[in-house]
């Protein structure tokens, strides 16, 4: 199934019945008094997430959702059937926004979780409400009230605690196929991925995080450049992202650590907060130099950066390194999230 993160749909509640003007017509019961009924309630539309979807692509084709209208009011005090409510089920992970005035509706991170973004209308009342000691025979009603419309962007952003961050051919895919199941797609030509990736990596018998891999990113990106920038949405809901960087890089002109510096102004044009998310730097494909040139190569990338975070060396073709890396990330992920919980409380 084609992957599709973002779409856009319309919701319309059901109206509200109509109030019944009625009056009680049996035989030997004079002035048997008005007994018209209220209508029923429209149904509302609700979002619901569901782990079992993983796509938006159902949207592209579906896209109007009405919830059922209320039945009218009928004599003998009978209240019409309210409508039946509306569920539309959505990928967990999925952000809804009212496209008319941008506002964020929900965010949908938890399984189940249910969301209700069209109201249905109420339904009227009767000319039995309307009956007092000065109107004994009331001829007034009123109608059910329209159900709530809008126009909805949901956009899919995937759940994971670590995303993979890099230029094309870094080694993003093949990494993340050494520490997990996730089976991506492997080339040795750039924008092999096309889509975010998750994979579930276990550390130990009973620890595990998801890691998300996305296409890689050039210089430009912001500008639409590559694949542009759509899919570093997805890293937003990470607590940690791990730079990959190709130490032995096939074209002789590229400078690692321009490429790096340049993904870091690309996220921080993306996202302030994304740019503050901690972030590891991995040289990658160190299985192609030999110890002293990966030694001199390093220590070169580092003076260039003047980086002063956590740095691993790794070889995801042949998984050297990525066992401890592995160790040092689900370790982080714990203390990560003991600050949340500490400042939560």
């Amino acid at each position: 199934m084609k992957f599709v993160d973002e779409a856009t749909i319309r919701v319309l509640a059901g109206n509200g019945g109509h109030g019944c003007l009625s009056f009680r017509r049996e035989k030997f019961v004079e002035r048997g008094g008005p007994d018209g009924g209220d209508g029923g309630h429209g149904g509302s539309v609700y979002l619901v997430a569901d782990t079992s979807l993983n796509t938006l692509a159902d949207f592209r084709v579906a896209r109007k959702f009405k919830g059922e209208g209320g039945q009218g009011g009928s004599g003998r005090n009978k209240t019409g059937r309210s409508g039946e409510d509306l569920e539309v089920f959505v990928p967990q992970g999925t952000a809804v926004h009212d496209v008319d005035t941008g506002e964020l509706i929900c965010d949908l991170t938890e399984a189940g979780q249910r969301q209700m973004v069209a109201e249905g209308g109420r339904g009227g009342l009767g000319n039995t409400r309307f009956k007092s000691s000065v109107n004994r025979a009331p001829r007034k009603t009123t109608n059910g009230t329209q159900g709530e419309a809008r126009h909805l962007k949901l956009e899919l952003k995937v759940l994971a605690d670590v995303g993979l961050l890099g230029m094309p051919n870094a080694g993003k895919s093949t990494l993340i196929t050494a520490m997990s199941q996730a089976r991506p797609r492997i080339a040795d030509y750039p924008f092999t991925t096309l889509h975010p990736n998750l994979g579930v990596v276990r550390v130990g018998q009973f620890q595990s995080f998801v890691m998300a891999d996305i296409p890689g990113l050039i210089e430009g990106a912001s500008e639409g450049a590559g694949l542009g920038i759509q899919f570093l949405k997805h890293l937003q809901r990470t607590r940690l992202l791990l730079h990959l960087v190709d130490i032995a890089p096939i074209d002789p002109n590229a400078e690692p650590a321009r490429e790096v510096n340049a993904i870091a102004r690309e996220l921080e044009k993306f996202s302030e907060d994304l740019a503050e998310k901690p972030r590891w730097l991995v040289i990658n494909k160190t299985d192609l130099l030999t110890p002293p040139d990966l030694e001199v190569a390093r220590e070169m990338l580092l003076d260039e950066l003047e980086w002063d975070g956590p740095v691993f060396e790794v070889s995801a073709a042949t998984g050297a390194g990525t066992e401890a890396l592995g160790h040092a990330v689900i370790q982080a992920l714990e203390e990560i999230k003991e600050e949340e919980e500490a400042e939560g409380a």
